[in-house]
């Protein structure tokens, strides 16, 4: 048996490939550029070009592929019944799904598909922590524009639930909320990074506008830019409560912020 993953070489994706390869289980791996992809993700793995975004591009994917999983991402919603339902028909029985950030029209056509489905909802990745990468290699300050406290999940944790979910009965039709095992404001995430780096790093606050206006430089729609900032500016209480589920799931501790540091800490050098 097959498992399709999506957004192979994302965050999230490639932590799902990596924790299915370490079980033992066959992976095959969609990805726009096969070269990086089979330096980012091993030997172990099948490799098949094309992309979600484009469901026409995977007709040729689906043979032997009974569980699918799927990372919501920007271009997704406007064909995401149409990759389900060509999932459904090539045999696919089990799927799991990074939202994106809320129940939109890929998450309700898995939910209507009619197969076994599993909602992952993580709130802020620990990897968003790398848009700090520029800013404090070359300036040694991070600005943002609000200092809230944020339960953030390390990715791995969200690619060893999917793992479970799509491997273990009894996850399906359930959603779970995913987060980290500590609440932080990103001067305490700057801090620990401080002290992964070896080096000291400051916390600047910059204005609303200019968060978005920096944003939309890096390419970003000016929607999807105002919904990023929005969200940073009225945080839900998911966002910084912390939430059991990666520990009930996993039968572990969620891995802290501390380890993910330490992980990354050469790039912020």
């Amino acid at each position: 048996m097959t498992t399709l993953v999506t957004g192979a070489t994302g965050n999230t994706g490639r932590q799902v490939v990596r924790e299915l390869v370490s079980r033992g289980e066959k992976v095959r791996a969609v990805t726009r550029d096969a070269d990086s992809a089979r330096a980012l993700l091993g030997s172990e793995v099948e490799l098949f070009t094309g992309t979600h975004n484009i469901p026409s591009t995977l007709d040729d994917a689906w043979h032997g592929v009974d569980r699918l999983h799927v990372t919501v991402t920007n271009g997704l919603a406007e064909v995401g019944a149409e990759l389900i339902g060509k999932a459904v028909d090539a045999g696919v029985r089990r799927i799991t799904v990074v939202w994106g950030g809320g129940v939109g029209p890929v998450e309700t056509a898995i939910a209507d598909s009619g197969v076994e489905w599993t909602r992952l909802e993580p709130q802020e990745f620990m990897a968003n922590t790398l848009t700090w990468i520029d800013p404090i290699r070359t300036q040694g300050v991070v600005r943002e524009p609000y200092a809230h406290p944020s339960a953030l999940v390390h990715e791995a944790d969200i690619g060893a639930v999917a793992a479970v979910a799509l491997l273990e009965d009894g996850h399906s039709g359930r959603a779970y909320n995913l987060t980290g095992p500590q609440a932080l404001t990103p001067q305490e995430r700057l801090a620990i990074l401080s002290d992964a780096a070896g080096r000291e790093i400051a916390f600047a606050t910059i204005t609303h506008a200019q968060a978005v206006e920096r944003l939309v430089a890096t390419g970003v729609s000016q929607a999807d830019a105002d919904y990023v900032i929005g969200w940073y500016a009225e945080s839900s209480p998911e966002s910084y409560t912390v939430d059991p589920t990666i520990e009930q799931i996993l039968g572990r501790p969620a891995r802290t912020f501390e380890q993910w540091a330490a992980e990354h800490a050469h790039r912020f050098r």
